[in-house]
């Protein structure tokens, strides 16, 4: 979308895997976890009511289809859904992978640790994954 930008920290901390519809569709470069953003496009957004209605719509719609796939990819027993941004204000949601016995299993991933980026080899057959199952 022309005048949109990034936030450098979810560009530092994130590959690029997809624009959908409304969102840029992310891989948190962190192995430990299968963990998505979706990014809405949309300039100065920060909350989600920020959105329009028909915005609203289609950031549930992609948060539901990149849930649905990470699920069918990973077979991870639950799929967390959140949007925090307090560090990072610029409206993104995660959507993570979640099993018995991960690293922070079962709470939040936020703060567990020191993050474990993926060889490039690895983020390339999640990222396939996930892109055929979209």
């Amino acid at each position: 979308m022309r005048g949109f930008i990034l936030d450098a920290q979810l560009e530092a901390d994130s590959r690029l895997v997809s624009i959908l519809g409304l969102c840029q569709l992310r891989l948190m470069n962190d192995r430990r976890w299968p963990w998505f953003l979706l990014v809405p496009q949309r300039i100065e957004a920060e909350e989600i009511y920020h959105l329009t209605p028909l915005d609203q719509t289609l950031l549930t719609f992609e948060a539901g289809e990149t849930a649905r796939a990470l699920k069918r990819v990973t077979e991870c027993d639950k799929i967390n859904i959140g949007s925090l941004g307090n560090k990072v204000r610029q409206l993104h949601l995660h959507v993570i992978a979640r099993s018995p016995g991960d690293t922070a299993w079962p709470g939040p991933v936020w703060g567990v640790g020191k993050a474990e980026p993926y060889d490039t080899n690895s983020a390339n057959a999640l990222i396939e994954a996930i892109v055929k199952e979209l």
